[in-house]
């Protein structure tokens, strides 16, 4: 986790500006520096490029020290390539920037300043620019280092950035770094939990965190324990974590806007705080970043706890399913057969495909909500998902088209890689029971669809659903720009922005 970087705009140019370091962008093959920069400083660092034959390809950098006789506010600039103008777009300025001030904070930079970023085939308007910017930075400069006896290299000094806005509207500027400041917060407050040993956040834990976060955002909590799922008749929850010395928990949080609300959502995660696959046990090595499986549950926390600042004019129900899958004693068995809070009867087949029972118990209780409107939820569901999508991309399927591509167009904006995926009906034929239900796994094949058509057992009819399988995304093995290695906080940007854009 790291400490808190103040973002600031300031009318005028970055030459007006005095700080550790000046980032200035330069485009590949363009004569001139895009943003509001000093014509005179612009001729001197287009002169220092050519010289030292630096085109501005996307990401490279070239350092520059100015001479005291230079009479710079600054002593030190960083030309950052961001490559063709006409390629440029908002995410690949997240990724430069994120890289830009990681190597800032190795130069040792307490404070740097740069341009408002207005370019690209069309220019960006200010506020979203804003938005990018403060993303960019603080979510590249991003470090969970709780358990380290010394902070690593990329986040040890830096802890101030000044924003030359030139003719933008300094109220737009400024509304667009709070923006991105509190939808970075919140991904990366979902990153520290995911990031967290799974021995350090059991479900009841997860329980105290969530009810921090509602008593210091002034968001509603109710928590289920273990007799009150008994009572509700969710067979999946308990059965998933009858095999754990810490018992399951479902945490209900709510989010009422002041204003009449333009619509009711319920955003629902899978919360296993730790996946040793039951009695179907997985490899070791299949373990190791199983403490991320609860990923979907943060990304709804977080979620939850940035709306108040935002105040969207939606009423938000956040369910977070949060249980430990480990093959004690008591834990169920393949053959087993678990009712589930609507009735329907399910046969484990598989202990290891426990998240989707998880969910079904979480999707039944969300439908009993007379008022909703919609269901999203997100999951670390399927290795197939990451077959077909790879590690940055998370699959989107739903039982309306309208709202999937909301959703995908959210996910857009905020610069998270999301793919529609198909709903195959003929595929549940996959995962019929000759003695229950349905049973819980199918065939090899089109993993991620028949995971989410089980899914769709546990959704009433009538009721807008799309289920996010975030399992490539929601934890990385090295670093990819601002997406560090571990967790990502996948899913937080595109629903707030969803939300947010709900009632635009």
């Amino acid at each position: 986790m790291s400490a808190a970087i103040r973002i600031e705009a300031k009318k005028g140019d970055v030459a007006g500006l005095s700080a550790d370091i000046a980032v200035v962008w330069k485009f590949k093959g363009d004569p001139e520096l895009p943003g509001p920069v000093d014509r005179s400083l612009a001729q001197r660092l287009v002169e220092i490029a050519k010289s030292d034959r630096f085109e501005g390809r996307a990401g490279r950098h070239l350092l520059w020290h100015a001479a005291a006789s230079d009479g710079l506010k600054c002593r030190r600039y960083l030309l950052l390539g961001l490559g063709d103008r006409k390629d440029l777009t908002l995410e690949r300025f997240r990724r430069h920037l994120g890289d830009a001030l990681v190597e800032c904070d190795r130069l040792g930079a307490v404070s740097v300043a740069l341009p408002l970023l207005q370019a690209g085939a069309s220019q960006f308007p200010g506020r979203e620019a804003a938005v990018a910017l403060a993303e960019g930075v603080l979510l590249g400069t991003y470090r969970f280092d709780r358990h380290r006896s010394e902070p690593r290299a990329g986040r040890k000094h830096l802890r101030e950035v000044q924003v030359a806005a030139g003719d933008a509207s300094l109220r737009d500027v400024a509304d667009g770094i709070g923006m991105g400041e509190t939808t970075a917060g919140a991904t990366n407050f979902a990153r520290d939990l995911v990031n967290e040993p799974a021995g350090e956040l059991p479900p009841e834990r997860m329980v105290e965190i969530a009810r921090q976060v509602a008593a210091e955002e002034k968001i509603t909590i109710k928590v289920f324990e273990p007799d009150d799922l008994r009572r509700m008749g969710m067979g999946g929850i308990l059965g998933v974590g009858q095999g754990s010395r810490h018992p399951p928990r479902l945490i209900q949080l709510g989010y009422h806007p002041e204003e009449r609300p333009v619509r009711k959502v319920a955003l629902i995660g899978k919360g296993l705080t730790f996946d040793s696959g039951g009695l179907s046990l997985k490899t070791s090595e299949g373990m190791e970043t199983m403490k991320c499986d609860m990923a979907g549950s943060a990304a709804v926390l977080a979620t939850l706890k940035a709306l108040p600042g935002l105040a969207p004019r939606t009423e938000v129900v956040g369910l977070m399913g949060m249980a430990e899958n480990m093959p004690g004693g008591g834990a169920i068995r393949p053959g087993d057969i678990l009712k589930m809070m609507n009735g329907k009867t399910v046969e484990v087949r598989n202990t290891d495909a426990e998240g989707r029972l998880v969910l079904a118990d979480a999707l039944s209780y969300a439908s009993t909500f007379k008022d909703l409107d919609e269901a999203i939820d997100l999951a670390t569901l399927t290795g197939a998902c990451v077959v077909a999508l790879g590690p940055m991309a998370a699959g989107v399927f739903g039982n309306n088209r309208e709202l999937v591509d909301d959703i995908l167009s959210a996910a857009g904006k905020a610069g998270e890689a999301m793919w529609p995926l198909p709903l195959y009906t003929e595929y549940g034929e996959h995962i019929k029971s000759d003695i229950a239900d349905i049973k819980n796994t199918g065939i090899r094949y089109g993993g991620a669809i028949t995971a989410a058509l089980f899914l769709s057992e546990f959704v009433r009819d009538g009721l807008r659903w799309a289920h996010l399988d975030i399992a490539g995304p929601a934890f990385g093995d090295k670093d990819y720009s601002y997406l560090k290695k571990g967790g990502s906080g996948v899913g937080v940007r595109t629903l707030i922005r969803y939300l947010m854009d709900l009632a635009a």
